[in-house]
């Protein structure tokens, strides 16, 4: 072989080694610090009635995209949003972590086609199993997994729920060890079935114990708010909910189209709950629920989980979540209002999980009383958990 012509192939070959390294080991992490920033980083100050509060207080937030990215959950991060030391930190003790599985292109609160995917990329570089390239069930299986690791390696400071008392546990233990955060299990879209409605079994025993009937797009069970036909629920999508019910699986109605909701609504003998979003009246845009919205689910015993980003709040400051679960509180009752924050949901939030105070310090602010304060920034959703899963 000529000379040369080895002194090319071998610069090629570093090239593509370098190449290589760059896609596996750097890109996702750029891509996760670009696309989950913080407008204010922490440390974060607050009065000093805002903290002696916020440390009474057993906060729970619906729903955080954390297992998404290649992080070790167990480390503090200096990149994105949430890990479990951050989530202490934050005094946080419920943690539902949601499971995404497919997004397509050019994602949007309008319309967007399943054709595309942005997850398949991001699966490849993060070296998760080959089979997650291709199977969107297979990938809320393997998320699950990583999440069961975590808390396995914990230590303790991370506990899975997957029951009532599974969650009693928890908190009688919590009162002694204020330090530890348990995790909840939940699916962001049922394109994770595959079409397939009996799979519903399959991921509750693999254990998940809440899923949204879609996410970004139309899929076999249901349409979404930012999909296409905006449809309601197909006949697969009704007996996706009969089984969920039939499991005590929560049902999510996050990103649902009006029909979808509506649908689900009329349908479910159970109370359901809106793990992340906005409201009208204080953000009217069609991401964010309207006032006979909230009533209805209201009316059905469900929660609703307010979130942190400017879509869902039209701010970029604490203020503006608290508004926005004042003005929920104000129209349904304070016992119907929740946090949802989108953490780690390719979204720029006010501040990270080590900030939760600051919406303490804005619900004082804005006057509301200490009690409903507590049962808005957790105790409402423990209730909701202790009341509607499996025994």
């Amino acid at each position: 072989m000529p000379r040369l012509l080895k002194w090319v192939l071998g610069i090629l070959a570093v090239l593509t080694v370098a190449g290589l390294a760059v896609f596996f080991f750097i890109a996702p992490a750029e891509v996760e610090r670009a696309m989950n920033g913080v407008i204010e980083p922490p440390p974060y100050s607050v009065a000093d009635r805002a903290a002696e509060l916020h440390k009474t207080l057993t906060v729970a937030d619906l729903h955080a995209d954390s297992l998404l990215w290649g992080r070790n959950l167990l480390k503090k991060g200096t990149r994105a949003q949430v890990d479990v030391p951050r989530l202490i930190e934050g005094n946080v003790a419920v943690q539902v972590f949601a499971v995404v599985s497919k997004t397509p292109r050019g994602l949007n609160i309008e319309k967007n086609t399943p054709d595309t995917d942005n997850i398949t990329l991001l699966a490849i570089a993060q070296r998760w199993p080959v089979k997650t390239w291709t199977s969107l069930k297979e990938r809320a299986l393997y998320q699950a997994e990583r999440l069961k690791a975590f808390a396995a390696q914990s230590g303790g400071k991370l506990t899975m729920i997957y029951s009532r008392g599974d969650l009693e546990r928890f908190l009688v233990r919590r009162r002694s060890e204020p330090g530890i955060v348990a995790g909840l299990l939940a699916l962001e879209g049922a394109q994770v079935l595959e079409g397939d409605p009996t799979n519903v079994d399959v991921l509750f025993d693999a254990g998940y114990r809440m899923m949204s009937p879609t996410h970004f797009f139309d899929n076999e069970m249901a349409g979404s708010a930012h999909g296409v036909k905006k449809g309601g629920l197909t006949e697969a999508g009704r007996e996706m909910i009969e089984r969920m019910e039939a499991r005590r699986m929560i049902v999510d109605v996050s990103h649902g189209s009006m029909a979808q909701i509506d649908d689900v609504l009329a349908m479910s003998t159970r109370p359901i709950v809106v793990s992340h979003t906005g409201v009208r009246g204080t953000c009217d845009n069609g991401r964010n629920l309207t006032d006979d919205q909230l009533r209805a689910i209201a009316a059905k015993g469900g929660l609703v989980g307010i979130g942190f980003w400017d879509v869902a709040t039209c701010g970029r400051a604490a203020d503006a979540i608290a508004a926005a679960q004042a003005y929920t509180a104000n129209l349904v009752g304070a016992p119907h209002v929740g946090l949802g924050s989108d953490f780690d949901g390719a979204v720029l939030v006010p501040f990270d999980a080590t900030g939760m105070v600051k919406i303490t310090e804005a619900l004082m602010a804005g006057g509301m009383s200490d009690d409903d304060i507590a049962a808005v920034m957790g105790g409402n959703q423990v209730r909701f958990l202790l009341e509607n899963l499996p025994e």
